[in-house]
């Protein structure tokens, strides 16, 4: 496969690819030699900086898309651009995803409807196109989180539609059978995004830092190292989820 001159080897596709976590999935990537095809909602400036990081850091090429996880055309679409410029998809990595934190009795069902469209229908879409273009080889890594483990007040919507996604990460490791594929789970805990801080104070994020063994939130390049193994040398981890807490309970 060849782009621009240059020979591309594997080629990764990474949702929510512009900030946090994501981002620091797609930058990983790309250093260890894979050509990256970003989707963002909505933030064109975040995701110009992501590509334009990967290319100051010397990584392989790097393209930006606009898409909405859950809407099938737009995802087909950024697989048609990853094979278009790339010559193929080998990774596919789900780090899109909404959290709404309210107790049961209190939550927004519309708020509900669209943290569970991005989470479960998303996770769902993507995952569904990959199946039908990921090459022998590949591997793809959906996101869940530690709190299906941890079960904390406030967090029952989230984690519902979390549960999913690793209940359908099992189920396709063993529907993709006999192609060289392998489809795992990733369980961040707490971890200095956005997503984790937002609506929280100093004190709260100081407690929640303390309460792990390590003595700190994790970062999104903890997080971004598994992902890395999991979409290259771990070929024998297939249908897990792997809960990367710092050794949160």
């Amino acid at each position: 496969m060849r782009k621009g001159g240059a020979t591309v080897n594997r080629v990764a596709v990474v949702t929510g690819g512009s900030r946090g976590i994501g981002r620091a999935v797609a930058e990983r990537l790309a250093t260890d030699g894979m050509a990256v095809a970003i989707a963002y909602a909505g933030n064109d400036v975040a995701a110009k900086e992501a590509v334009d990081a990967i290319g100051a850091a010397g990584g392989r090429p790097a393209v930006a898309a606009r898409a909405d996880v859950a809407d099938e055309g737009a995802v087909k679409a950024l697989f048609d651009l990853a094979e278009h410029e790339f010559g193929g998809v080998d990774v596919v990595v789900n780090a899109a995803g909404r959290m709404v934190l309210e107790p049961v009795a209190e939550i927004d069902l519309d708020e509900l409807d669209r943290m569970h469209r991005t989470n479960i229908r998303g996770t769902f879409v993507v995952s569904r196109e990959a199946a039908r273009r990921l090459r022998p080889g590949g591997a793809l890594v959906n996101f869940s989180t530690s709190q299906t483990r941890l079960q904390h007040p406030t967090y029952a919507g989230y984690v519902a539609s979390k549960a999913a996604v690793q209940a359908l990460s099992l189920i396709m490791a063993r529907e993709l059978r006999g192609r060289d594929i392998t489809v795992n789970a990733v369980a961040p805990g707490p971890t200095e995004t956005d997503l984790f801080l937002d609506g929280k104070d100093a004190a709260t994020v100081e407690r929640t830092a303390s309460l792990n063994p390590m003595g700190r939130l994790g970062r999104p390049d903890d997080i971004a190292e598994v992902v890395a193994a999991l979409a290259g040398p771990a070929r024998w981890i297939n249908g897990q989820t792997l809960f990367v807490n710092g050794g949160a309970a």
